[in-house]
């Protein structure tokens, strides 16, 4: 196999396996080496609905790209059907690519389909990447943690299942600052568990939509009012939402901050009409 663009060997990517690669958050800018290496060698490349097409453009031309993204209240690829189609195309002797948003061993279901590989003798690599619930946050001049202000940070999901709710109450009192996916269409009824828990009403809350892309918003608001504010996003935009003091940070930050030329690639790489096809079923 050539040496790719990025000048990075790949040779140790063989025929028959899989990576697990995270995206990051959505700049093309903050993939790893790794993750770029990956995308010029793969042959078929499995992605989450929330990868950029400038991500994607970084494939090599040939790579066969499916889409099997979860999207709320949409159509979705479900995940026994992504771990079957994973172990089916590497043991066609191809190589594989699962790219996920972020990480994807954070609310990235890379562990589930780890098991499958592994319960399947297929060997795989897991390529992190930077998570959303970093990422995001360090994009708009808002740290996660911070001396005096927020010495504990705590990730959750506000995604229901079948084994119930977060206990909200319990969850105000983990961390200094929450860190919370897919919790914006759930919102009301999170943060009055939060302030049930003991956190005031008039907490500072963040809502960063898009994060890192060109589509990028931020809105603060208090925790007594998220419920509201989150109303009223548009279901499309992925939110990460961040309860704690250090929001009240950012207004000394961010007038400082630069912000990158939206959609710039890391490298030169030509744009190519991918093949694009869809597993399907339901979550």
């Amino acid at each position: 196999m050539s040496t790719p663009a990025s000048g990075i060997e790949s040779r140790d990517f063989e025929p028959g396996t899989v990576w697990l690669v995270g995206a990051g958050p959505g700049d093309p800018g903050l993939l790893t080496l790794h993750a770029l290496r990956a995308l010029e060698a793969a042959d078929v490349i499995l992605h989450d609905a929330l990868v950029s097409p400038e991500i994607l453009a970084l494939a090599r031309p040939a790579a066969q790209l499916e889409a099997v993204g979860k999207r709320a209240g949409r159509p979705s690829a479900a995940q026994l059907r992504i771990n079957a189609r994973l172990i089916v195309l590497a043991r066609q002797g191809l190589r594989v690519v699962r790219l996920k948003g972020g990480d994807p061993m954070l609310f990235g279901r890379g562990g589930e389909e780890a098991l499958a590989l592994a319960a399947a003798g297929i060997a795989f690599r897991i390529v992190p990447g930077i998570s959303a619930g970093v990422g995001g946050l360090a994009s708009i001049a808002l740290p996660a943690t911070h001396r005096g202000v927020g010495r504990s940070i705590a990730f959750a999901t506000g995604h229901a299942t079948a084994e119930g709710d977060p206990d909200w109450p319990a969850m105000a009192r983990a961390a200094d600052t929450l860190v919370l996916y897919m919790a914006r269409g759930r919102m009301a009824g999170i943060a009055a568990g939060l302030m049930a828990g003991g956190r005031a009403a008039d907490e500072p809350v963040a809502f960063v939509s898009d994060a890192t892309t060109p589509r990028q918003r931020v809105r603060i608001t208090t925790l007594a009012e998220a419920g509201a504010v989150a109303a009223a996003i548009p279901p499309e935009a992925a939110t990460l939402v961040v309860v704690g003091r250090v929001v009240a940070l950012r207004d000394a930050i961010a007038p400082w901050l630069q912000t990158p030329p939206a959609g710039r690639l890391p490298v030169a790489a030509p744009v190519a009409a991918p093949i694009v096809a869809a597993v399907s079923g339901t979550a």
